[in-house]
């Protein structure tokens, strides 16, 4: 589903994406768009975040109350705090307006391959990669975490950032590899996405974000796992 209110978006994407092999329903206003998601299923939702009625922070914020729907966020306002406040409501990506259509069509198959991924775990009796970490539970299989028996919701990017780190212990990760490794992209440099997906995950792994013991910084280099 792409909420946008801009018409000559919504046709410019509507008609690459369908080249593309996907099928698109268009929401026009974020009304329009919480009532169209309520009607129908999707793979995957691409919401603008200036829109009339109902702005695109309130869409995912309703859509989150009862999915996990991969959601890519979409705006020509490129400030740090549309981006902070938008993916701290649950958006699993961002793309800054204007964009080129071989990357938006890129995001898109990311975001559903990654989606497919969790809602598709192995059996029980295959997993085999549960790691432990004092308080912190991580089933790299079934693509879930847990602390003190308690689910843990991450989102997409949470989780392979978790992975990345858990799976490379004491390696030292500046911000542009993990950009890459997670975004599976070229990293242009922009700091804030990196650094809400850090601070939202610590918020959900770490017993204290302001002094975690898990993800460590390391000033003016980047991040490393820490745990045991």
């Amino acid at each position: 589903m792409l909420v946008e209110d801009d018409i000559s978006i919504v046709e410019m994407l509507t008609n690459h994406l369908a080249k593309e092999g996907f099928h698109v329903t268009a929401a026009y206003n974020g009304e329009e768009g919480v009532t169209t998601f309520q009607q129908k299923a999707f793979d995957m939702i691409v919401v603008d975040l200036m829109m009339p009625k109902l702005d695109g922070m309130e869409v995912i914020k309703l859509i989150r109350t009862t999915s996990s729907i991969p959601i890519l966020i979409m705006s020509a306002k490129d400030s740090d705090v549309d981006k902070a406040l938008g993916l701290g409501f649950g958006a699993d990506d961002y793309i800054a307006k204007p964009f080129s259509l071989i990357e938006m069509t890129a995001r898109i198959k990311a975001g559903i391959r990654r989606a497919t991924a969790y809602t598709h775990p192995v059996q029980q009796e295959e997993r085999r990669n549960v790691l432990t970490f004092e308080q912190l539970t991580v089933d790299l299989d079934n693509f879930s975490a847990m602390k003190r028996d308690e689910d843990i919701k991450l989102t997409s990017k949470e989780f392979d950032i978790l992975k990345l780190f858990i799976t490379n212990p004491n390696r030292v990760f500046t911000k542009a590899q993990i950009y890459g490794f997670v975004w599976n992209d070229d990293y242009m440099g922009d700091e804030n996405v990196i650094n809400v997906h850090i601070r939202r995950l610590r918020e959900k792994i770490e017993d204290n974000p302001s002094e975690p013991q898990y993800i460590k910084t390391l000033w003016g280099i980047g991040y490393k796992w820490a745990g045991h």
